[in-house]
């Protein structure tokens, strides 16, 4: 039930859709673009300081990226942090907080900048508030990839229940109807396995969601020489990473796969945002983040991103957690997992000064 296949399609889409983008900005430009548009010289551009942070950054940002998706599935073995505990479910409040600003206090904001850039003409970019409508559309396709997923894994859990039921007798095939559950055949699963589904869709779409921004970041940090933006946002970013990454992690532990799937999507997100500025430090000289080419397929993907965001942390994290049995029974642990919401959300907010 692991998506392997798809992610890896995926991300190499992307990173196609993302590696045109020098080229198509790098296209002569007759009517030469506005003062504001042209890459800056002197002042705080240091290209070779910025190359010596830009390494730095590679190395931290990998680890406290690991770190942070790997706190929760090595805290398996223990108890205070097991699933069905009142930390865990403390600590995914924020860090869900935290996943929620992500999608309100960077990435959305990112996009308005971008689609709303002097560099860009004012028909239809400046006429139109694009990035609210990709937002919007990309919540409902989301919507429907998590409809979609868990029709389709549920029919498959299904038939391959039913192909292990099927046994010999008498050197006959024959059906053991009677030991599947009734559930089955009617299309539904039982509660426990329902759950389960559930939440590795939730881990693998929500993973697709932080990774669009995560090559985004990457790419542009790794593209500039500003040592005076770099130094602030690898920070950010290093904080960014980690609880942004417990919160995935905690994801991945409730879905419960084996030990290779949790490697892959700890892999993946992990070198993601470092690949991101190697990226970039190799398209340095050919990639402009200000030309109009870059504004839009950068706008265009942080809006889409930031839709998925704020679609996950709100209906699959928070929701099914605060209206759930548990914390509908406990109002002393509903009121400690808002204030760690309100924390993370509001740690995350506080890094929109610096990235």
């Amino acid at each position: 039930m692991a998506i392997p296949n798809k992610l890896v399609t995926f991300f190499f889409t992307l990173f196609i859709v993302i590696l045109t983008v020098p080229t198509i900005s790098a296209e002569p430009n007759t009517t030469g673009p506005p003062a504001e548009c042209t890459r800056p010289v002197g002042g705080c551009h240091n290209k070779s300081y910025a190359l010596k942070l830009k390494i730095v950054a590679i190395f931290a940002i990998l680890i406290t990226s690991m770190i942070g998706i790997c706190l929760p599935i090595i805290t398996r073995a223990v108890p205070a942090l097991s699933p069905d505990r009142n930390l865990f479910v403390v600590v995914k409040a924020f860090a869900s907080g935290v996943i929620l600003a992500t999608g309100y206090m960077h990435v959305l904001p990112d996009s308005l900048d971008a689609l709303k850039s002097e560099c860009l003409p004012d028909k239809p970019w400046h006429a139109y508030p694009f990035t609210t409508l990709v937002a919007m559309f990309s919540a409902v396709l989301t919507l429907m990839v998590d409809s979609f997923a868990m029709s389709f894994f549920k029919k498959h859990y299904c038939k391959e229940l039913e192909q292990q039921k099927t046994t010999k007798v008498n050197n006959e095939n024959v059906e053991l109807q009677s030991a599947i559950p009734h559930s089955c055949h009617g299309g539904a699963l039982k509660e426990f396995d329902s759950t389960l589904l559930r939440c590795r869709v939730v881990a693998q779409v929500l993973e697709l969601g932080i990774i669009v921004h995560s090559v985004i970041i990457g790419l542009s940090l790794g593209a500039s020489d500003n040592p005076c933006t770099i130094r602030p946002l690898v920070a950010a970013l290093c904080f960014h990473q980690m609880f942004e990454g417990m919160g995935l992690g905690g994801c991945i532990l409730q879905a419960n796969y084996r030990a290779k799937t949790n490697a892959m999507m700890v892999f993946f997100f992990s070198a993601t945002t470092p690949f991101g500025i190697m990226l970039g430090i190799g398209l340095s000289s050919v990639y402009t983040d200000n030309s109009p080419a870059a504004l839009i397929v950068v706008g265009l993907l942080d809006a889409a991103s930031a839709g998925l965001l704020n679609y996950m942390a709100l209906v699959d994290l928070l929701a099914p957690d605060f209206m759930g049995d548990k914390l509908q029974g406990d109002m002393k642990l509903q009121v400690w997992c808002y204030v760690a919401v309100v924390l993370g959300a509001g740690g995350m907010s506080v890094m929109a000064i610096w990235a």
